[in-house]
């Protein structure tokens, strides 16, 4: 067996790397004040987001933050969405999720589903997942 000081190996920058990057953000629990029943206007609830960005960076990214998408940008950006006030349906929500998603110019097609947690005991989370094209 080949030791891998034996191996070609390439490094990432001498290989044609797919311009495509899948930015991410997984189960990301808020808690926000969402619902048209009466006793959801009156507190908060658990919501979990989760989201892709699909992004073309043509440039080489040299480990530098300001040549990707930065997943926490988006994350601030849905905390600051989730205490803005009261919203009346997951749907909206989501709209404004994936206006968040799609705001960096680089970024071409977003999907973000959005779950209340705590409507239903016997279930997990019901909600919403939409996707959109940037444009």
């Amino acid at each position: 067996m080949p030791s891998i000081h034996n191996l070609n190996v390439k490094s990432l920058h001498q290989r044609r790397i797919d311009p495509i990057r899948r930015i991410f953000v997984r189960d990301l629990v808020l808690q926000t004040r969402i619902g048209v029943h009466e006793h959801e206007k009156r507190g908060r609830q658990r919501i979990r987001v989760n989201l892709e960005v699909v992004a073309r960076l043509d440039e080489t990214l040299h480990d530098e933050l300001r040549n990707t998408i930065c997943y926490d940008d988006i994350s601030q950006a849905i905390r600051r969405l989730a205490i803005e006030g009261h919203i009346k349906l997951v749907e909206s929500f989501a709209e404004r999720v994936l206006e968040i998603c799609l705001s960096d110019p680089r970024a071409r097609h977003a999907t973000v589903t959005v779950e209340k947690l705590d409507v239903y005991d016997d279930a997990g989370g019901v909600g919403v997942t939409m996707s959109a094209d940037a444009g």
